[in-house]
């Protein structure tokens, strides 16, 4: 039988409340609602200072992370509306401030901070930050020396990012208009604050978007420039945002951000950094009157340079008509000479006539009338002395009438068509033109075989029997009897 339980024993089977005791057991909702409430009104604002550790960004855009200094370790979490208005990316290892609540997560039995506002802790916490980004974004390739491009030498549209209202833009405007005016395109972002890197990144992106030809004019160079400020004034410059959309322009970028002891990340991915914003528009563009100049310079040396071979031709042209003789000194043999022959071509004239006119009162004597008619009879005389005799001139007739005959008989015997009168016959082609090969004869459609009475028209075998072409005129063959009369005759002329 069961022993009945006693005042003084613990260990009950059966819960029991002691005597003089109203405390109600507690559930455990109630008692980590009670914690929850505790914890919140005690802490419900909290300034927290230790260092980032397992920082994660959940799809929702919850913030969760763990904040530890050497000894302790505290959860924290921070919503998606307030990580949207952080300004800085959160990583391991950075010691921030953290401002917030404590509140208890039932579900596991843990207290964690609900995070309000996430701030680095002081300048060097900020330093830490800027350069573990720079330090990863280096080694990404971003600052690469092979990555600057040329600026060019003469643009004629500059973009300039900046904000509208400073004294930033007017003192590029009024640096361009002293150096060198030039057509600028501003657009106008925050350069501090909330949203300013997300402008800054989404004005460089719409530059190098621009297309060439547009209605917007694409600029030749992008200048992003801001005033001076403290390492937290220019921070928006320093965000990965800033510093990818300088590296991805297609446009070379010069970053005049700050003064010039003020060094952003943006001036390590820029393809140039000027140290004030009124240096990079000394930098975008050269000085006009400096340029005119410069041509100037170049045409007066070009003109010298051309000139110069005419005036050193000049002068040495000069100088050789210095060592030359003069003309008439040149001229004066030849004068001499053409003066002596003058005279005696003068006097050869006077001796030939005087000579002709002696010569002609010579044979002007023997020109008398009695001389004639003595001439005259003895020419008579001689001719009456001549006898002609027939012979003479017969035999050289005779002997060239017996050479023609012999020609004419050795002509007859040679006539091409002296064979057909023994049985021969002359093959021709269509046009009349005598074959001497069976070759020949094979290519021809049609034949004519010449007898000596008329032309037989033949086909070779194997080929058509092509319409007769007109018959072609035979030349007269000349008989031998007229050649014998011919001959006679000839001997008749000359007889």
């Amino acid at each position: 039988m069961a022993r009945a339980p006693s005042d003084t024993d613990n260990n009950g089977l059966v819960a029991r409340v002691a005597a003089g005791d109203n405390a109600q057991p507690l559930t455990i909702t109630e008692i980590s609602s009670a914690l929850k409430r505790t914890i919140e009104e005690r802490f419900g604002h909290v300034r927290l200072r230790g260092e980032l550790s397992g920082v994660k960004r959940a799809a929702s855009g919850h913030l969760y992370c763990a904040l530890k200094d050497e000894k302790a370790v505290l959860d924290g979490v921070m919503w998606r509306g307030n990580t949207n208005r952080l300004a800085f990316v959160p990583e391991d290892g950075l010691e921030v401030i953290a401002t917030g609540k404590l509140t208890t997560y039932a579900g596991r039995s843990k207290y964690q901070i609900v995070i309000d506002r996430l701030e680095l802790a002081g300048e060097g916490a900020l330093l830490a930050l800027l350069e573990k980004t720079r330090a990863r974004l280096e080694a990404e390739g971003l600052f690469a020396r092979e990555r600057k491009r040329a600026l060019p030498f003469l643009p004629r549209t500059i973009g300039v990012v900046t904000s509208p209202t400073g004294s930033v833009i007017r003192d590029i405007l009024h640096r361009l208009a002293d150096r060198f005016p030039s057509h600028v395109l501003v657009w106008p972002v925050l350069v501090q604050g909330q949203g300013a890197a997300e402008q800054v990144a989404g004005a460089i992106r719409g530059f190098s978007e621009l297309a060439e030809g547009g209605p917007v004019p694409r600029p030749d160079v992008v200048i992003i420039a801001r005033g001076g400020g403290s390492i937290e004034d220019l921070w928006s410059f320093n965000e990965e945002v800033v510093v990818r959309a300088i590296a991805d322009c297609t446009i070379p970028v010069i970053s005049a951000v700050g003064h010039e002891t003020d060094t952003t990340l943006a001036d390590y991915a820029a393809d140039r950094r000027a140290p004030t914003p009124t240096a990079a528009a000394e930098i975008a563009v050269p000085v006009k009157v400096d340029l005119e100049a410069t041509l100037a310079d170049f045409a007066a040396r070009q003109r010298r340079a051309v000139y110069r071979p005419v005036e050193l031709g000049r002068e040495r042209l000069e100088a050789r008509l210095r060592r030359l003789p003069r003309p008439e000194n040149l001229l004066q043999p030849q004068a001499q000479r053409l003066d002596e022959a003058a005279e005696r071509l003068r006097r050869g004239l006077t001796d030939r006539a005087a000579a002709g006119r002696e010569r002609l009162v010579g044979v002007a004597s023997r020109l008398s009338p009695t001389m004639l008619q003595r001439a005259q009879a003895d020419a008579a005389r001689r001719l009456a002395q001549a006898r002609l005799v027939p012979a003479l001139v017969e035999r050289p007739l005779a002997a060239k009438r017996d050479r023609l005959a012999a020609l004419a008989r050795l002509a007859e015997q040679l006539h091409p068509e002296k064979p057909l009168d023994r049985g021969y016959a002359i093959v021709r082609d269509a046009s009349g033109k005598a074959l001497t090969t069976k070759a020949q004869a094979e290519r021809e459609a049609a034949l004519k075989l010449q007898f000596k009475d008329d032309v037989l028209d033949v086909v070779p075998k194997g080929a058509g029997s092509p319409p007769p072409p007109p018959k072609p005129r035979r030349a007269a063959k000349p008989k031998s009897g007229q050649k014998a009369g011919m001959a006679a005759q000839q001997d008749d002329l000359f007889d």
